[in-house]
């Protein structure tokens, strides 16, 4: 709040100057300020940070001469002072730029102190340091406008104050983001990129050489904090911060202890820092006393250029650096200007003075005398004389105008915002009632008017154009350190960052030119986990940063493209994930065909098991006539054989792809061809009985069970059957299917059975006539010898219930194309027992015993016995 504090303590004495009771102006007090001064019908002001070092004097108005000064002049930033009286003075000599008006200049120096700047601004508004005494108060005019000051702490306060006259303050090199709230700071411009665009540039950077875990330091002031906020935010689209240190204004011996500890147990490999080269002055003194090496470090504009850390001593830690700073300009003329200068140009000026003496390294005998030079102590004797042109000094250097640069577009905004001023046409302005103004009494909220819609191209081609933010458009220069041909340091320009360019090209690097300050001599790596490939996903370990997490194969049937997915997509319904999760695939379809081993065992099986059937039958039929087929009902017999036969031509209905006719028809002849099957045991299980009892005296019970009889319950107990089949197919027939419950990765051709009752009525009728043959042959059993087929039935009966009671699990726990293969198995397993159980004895007497195939023999109790 102290800026609001000196604000109120300025306008009070600007009040009291300008509406004093007495008919004369009456200066209050004075302030003493280091500036250089030249009249002009138009005056600008300007703030720099020239000197370093200061005695912090009483804030009172009533203070004496020599109560405080500035000293150390830094002679790299009045460089930049310079500038901006050359800027003036080109503009002067351009006839047609300006005509009939001359351009003057107060330029103060702010000591790099925040109260040193407020007075200063006050002097620039106020305009009362040169007002004479008479009635008219007439004196120097004050400026229309400002260009500085250089840091943003410093412009965040002077703006607030100066916009309270809408005076447009334009900095060159204060790049705070919070600077750009028109509604806080209406009035303020700058010709430096906001640090918005610093940061868009830094992110860019970390991007291209995949850079995701970063740490970031930063000044405890109005620059440091804004950038670290916006860091924070930005860089959430591609990565995350491992810590945030700020470097403190005071106590920092202790906070820099432990910035180094964190630097030392932080994995990051890249470090963001953003101070200005004063304040990382310290921390990088105790990275180098550390021996830290192996880190690559970002430096921001204000310290990327800063050559008194860009030296051999901090190379091993620092070296390879990559900065960012403002664009470098060209200014034809400016060298030679600089060199110009002498202490004569501005007589007995105290800056020049000391900027002369810092220059030389000597000090002015008046100095000495007076002992009030930063130059005590020295022994040589400055006359004067000096040659300027012949020393090489940062202050003469142009070769790398960056900070001067934006002063002279600075100058130059403010030049072409009057020299539009001057072209209005009257009728067209932008004031009241259309009206222009005149330049030479024009008000600073009138200059703010036009240099908002300033838009020129300078020599160099570049567009100098404020935006709605008072911001100019963002190009930076990107540096890295190396060692130069001589032994020394060079801060060398490897790419560019231009915010015009289309989107996705701002950034252009040369990579084959950066120096690389690790062992392997190639770009870093800095991740806090390695890429997820693709086929797998990224899980964020619980407590850490969403930069570190683990790698999460796709569960299956889920797959990732991309390296570092954050989830996998699930696969279509018709395609599975391969092995490597990577890739969506058509799942594999399966379906028991003949082609396959288990297809071509199970069908050359049925054929097997239909020829035994038929060779039986042909066995049957050629010995119809005797005693072994004519006792065991020759007729039924041949029907049952034709039925097994049925049974096991069925099983090649459940053996290839299914379809809509398979798949009803494998369910219906397999289920008419049990039932007729098993009617006809059933049939001849009831005939030996009522054979049997038709042997007992007076009874003639065979009259009702006749062969008419015989057939019409087969043909009753087989239409029972069919019905079910009929009413089954009408309601909700068997269909094809596609099963992908279970096996994922693989399509199950099937058979629906569409209405599970109908099923489960054709298998349940089947068993209970099962269970009912099986009940009367094995109450039948011990009939005499001569009708012991019941033996034979009642074993294959317990057979064929044995096979279908076990299929049941086993159908149901059985996956794909085994659960057809164990129906499949239950029909020819059944179907053999049936056979052979019934007919094998048979045919063995038929075929290998023909003399046990007589009347004789079968009467006898022996005969079947041996």
């Amino acid at each position: 709040m102290i800026h609001i504090l000196y604000a109120a303590l300025y306008l009070r004495m600007l009040n009291a100057a300008l509406y004093a009771s007495e008919p004369s102006c009456k200066v209050q007090g004075t302030f003493q300020l280091n500036s250089l001064y030249k009249k002009g019908d138009i005056m600008l002001g300007g703030i720099f940070e020239i000197s370093t070092k200061t005695i912090v004097p009483d804030l009172s108005f009533q203070m004496k001469p020599g109560q405080w000064r500035c000293d150390g002049v830094d002679i790299s930033i009045f460089q930049r002072a310079q500038t901006m009286i050359f800027a003036i003075e080109e503009i002067n000599r351009n006839p047609s730029f300006l005509p009939n008006i001359t351009l003057g200049y107060r330029i103060i120096d702010n000591c790099e102190k925040l109260p040193i700047a407020l007075r200063a601004a006050a002097a620039l508004v106020g305009g009362l340091d040169d007002i004479s005494m008479d009635f008219n108060c007439k004196g120097s005019p004050p400026v229309l406008a400002i260009v500085g000051d250089p840091t943003s702490t410093n412009s965040i306060a002077l703006s607030r104050i100066l916009s309270l006259f809408r005076m447009p303050l334009i900095s060159y090199y204060a790049t705070c983001a919070c600077l750009s709230n028109k509604q806080e700071h209406p009035s303020f411009f700058r010709t430096i990129p906001s640090d918005t665009f610093q940061v868009k540039a830094m992110i860019e950077i970390l991007k291209h050489f995949g850079w995701t875990w970063v740490g970031a330091i930063a000044s405890e002031d109005d620059y440091g904090q804004n950038a670290m906020a916006e860091l924070s935010e930005q860089i959430k689209s591609i990565g995350c911060l491992s810590f945030v240190e700020t470097i403190p204004k005071v106590n920092q011996k202790m906070k820099i202890i432990k910035i180094l500890e964190t630097i030392k147990i932080s994995t990051v490999n890249v470090i963001i820092v953003f101070a200005s080269g004063v304040d990382i002055s310290a921390l990088v003194k105790e990275v180098v006393s550390n021996n830290i090496i192996g880190k690559q470090w970002i430096a921001s504009d204000a310290w990327s250029t800063t050559h008194s850390l860009a030296t051999k001593e901090n190379f091993a830690s620092f070296g390879g650096t990559i900065g960012i700073t403002v664009r470098r300009g060209e200014i034809p003329g400016l060298e030679s200007f600089l060199v110009q200068l002498h202490p004569n140009t501005y007589p007995n000026n105290t800056l020049i003075i000391q900027f002369w003496e810092a220059m030389f390294g000597c000090t002015f005998q008046q100095n000495i005398n007076n002992q009030t030079s930063s130059s005590l102590g020295q022994n040589k004797i400055c006359t004067g004389d000096e040659d300027i042109q012949s020393k090489k000094t940062p202050y003469s250097d142009v070769s790398q105008l960056r900070g001067s640069y934006n002063v002279y577009k600075a100058v130059y905004a403010l030049g072409y915002a009057l020299h539009n001023a001057m072209n209005c046409e009257y009728g067209k302005g932008p004031f009241m009632k259309n009206s222009c103004v005149d330049v030479t009494s024009m008000q600073p909220w009138q200059l703010f008017h036009y240099l908002k819609y300033v838009n020129f191209t300078n020599h160099l081609g570049e567009r100098v154009a404020f935006d709605k933010n008072g911001d100019v458009l963002a190009v930076y220069d990107i540096l890295n350190w190396q060692w130069d041909e001589d032994g020394s340091v060079k801060i060398k320009t490897v790419g560019l960052f231009d915010m015009t360019a289309p989107s996705g090209k701002e950034l252009l690097m040369n990579e084959s030119s950066i120096f690389w300050n690790f062992d392997s001599g190639k770009v870093p790596e800095s991740i806090c986990s390695k890429s997820c490939l693709p086929g797998t996903r990224k899980a964020t370990k619980k407590g850490k940063p969403i930069c570190c997490f683990d790698c999460v194969p796709c569960a299956d049937g889920a797959v990732s493209h991309q390296t570092d997915a954050i989830e996998c997509i699930q696969c279509p319904e018709e395609f599975w994930s391969n092995p490597g999760r990577n890739l969506c695939v058509l799942r594999e379809v399966e379906f028991l065909s003949y082609s396959d081993a288990m297809g071509i065992t199970l069908s050359t099986t049925a054929l097997s098991g239909a020829s035994f059937s038929v060779a039986v039958l042909v066995i049957f039929m050629q010995y119809r006539y005797t005693p072994v087929v004519k006792a065991n009902n020759s007729e039924l017999s041949f029907l049952l054989l034709t039925s097994l036969t049925l049974c096991f031509l069925c099983a090649l209905c459940f053996i290839g792809q299914p379809s809509y006719l398979t798949c009803m028809l494998r369910h219906v002849v397999f289920g008419i061809s049990f039932v007729l099957c098993i009617s006809c045991i059933l049939v001849k299980t009831i005939v030996v009985i009522m054979a049997f009892r038709a042997t007992m005296p007076g009874n003639n019970v065979m009259k009702w069970f006749g062969t008419a009889q015989q057939r019409g319950t087969v043909f009753l107990f087989t239409f029972i059957q069919s019905l079910i089949c009929i009413i089954w197919l009408m309601v909700a027939p068997p269909i094809p299917a596609r099963n992908t419950k279970y096996q994922n990765a693989k399509v199950i051709l099937e058979c629906d059975v569409g209405s599970l009752t109908g099923f489960s009525c054709l298998l349940g009728y089947i068993g209970l006539l099962a269970c009912i043959c099986f009940i009367l042959a094995f109450l039948a059993r011990n009939l005499p010898d001569t009708f012991n087929e019941t033996k034979f039935i009642t074993f294959s009966m317990l057979i064929f219930c044995a096979v279908w009671i076990t299929f049941i699990p086993a159908y149901i726990s059985s996956p794909g194309k085994y659960t057809v293969a164990v129906e499949i198995f239950a029909i020819l397993a059944s179907s053999f027992g049936l056979l052979f159980a019934i007919f094998a004895p048979k045919c063995y007497i038929i075929i290998l015993k023909p003399e046990r195939n007589s009347k004789r023999a079968l009467m006898s109790k022996s005969a079947l016995t041996k």
